[in-house]
C-alpha cells in the first residue's frame, strides 16, 4: 500500500532542505490550497509545487 500524505521529513529527504524550510514548504502549499492546519499535504500537491512527477516522489518515499 502506498502513502498519499507527505510530512516534513519526506520533504527534507526529497529536497535536501532543512527542517525549517521543509515546514515552510508544507505551510506554503497549505496556504495556496486553502487547507486548514490539520489537513495533510498529498504527494500530488507536493509534486505540483516542486514540479516533480508524483510517481518519482512516491518512489523516493518507499
Amino acid at each position: 500500500m502506498q502513502r498519499i500524505c507527505v510530512y516534513t521529513k519526506d520533504v527534507q529527504l526529497i529536497t535536501g532542505k532543512s527542517d525549517r524550510l521543509s515546514r515552510e514548504i508544507i505551510n506554503h502549499i497549505k496556504r495556496t490550497k486553502n487547507k486548514e492546519k490539520h489537513q495533510p499535504v498529498s504527494i500530488f500537491e507536493l509534486s505540483e509545487y516542486l514540479n516533480i512527477p508524483a510517481d518519482e516522489i512516491a518512489r523516493l518515499l518507499k
